[in-house]
């Protein structure tokens, strides 16, 4: 009997720890961004709700003005401090929290080298950084598919110009150590 009572302690023990787990973000997580722009991104989870993402990567910029198109495609550096507000409600509702799977709010910041490493956009500038909250989502499936959106508005600027400008991301690919 006290063996029975023992194991059923230390398995509710297991699974509560367990459940607990699922209510917060990962510890570590890497992801390969390969699909749109290409890149690799860490996320490290601070607290509970909270983490900091950092991506080393690709940017596509499109411009078309009277009849001429150009395009660039350019080095970007990212990083962002998030807060995820919807784990609870997710995982109450039987849907998946692995993986960082909830929606978040974010401050990001941006950098990139203004010469395009592949394209013909013609850039007078030597750097675009971009700053500002936005809102984002971000579901990791059970394969390790990977995919987000983050949508805001931020502050930009580059070595000639101040603007307001829109945050747009959206990836897809895979997260490791989830």
């Amino acid at each position: 009997m006290k063996k029975t009572i023992t194991a059923i302690f230390l398995l509710g023990t297991i699974l509560l720890s367990a459940q607990s787990n699922t209510h917060g973000v990962e510890k570590h997580m890497f992801k390969v961004n390969l699909l749109l722009t290409p890149g690799l991104e860490y996320e490290v989870g601070l607290s509970k709700n909270t983490s900091l993402d950092f991506r080393l990567g690709t940017g596509l910029a499109y411009v078309k003005s009277n009849n001429d198109e150009e395009y660039g495609i350019f080095l970007t550096f990212e990083g962002a401090y998030r807060y995820y507000y919807n784990f609870e409600k997710r995982s109450s509702k039987g849907k998946n929290t692995s993986g960082n799977s909830a929606n978040y709010l974010a401050l990001t910041s941006f950098f990139a080298h203004g010469d395009p490493i592949i394209g013909d956009l013609d850039t007078d500038i030597d750097y675009l950084s971009q700053i500002g909250p936005v809102w984002g989502f971000q579901r990791t499936y059970n394969s390790g598919f990977n995919l987000g959106l983050e949508l805001g508005v931020g502050y930009a600027f580059d070595s000639d110009d101040e603007f307001i400008a829109p945050i747009v991301n959206f990836r897809l690919g895979w997260a490791f150590g989830k």
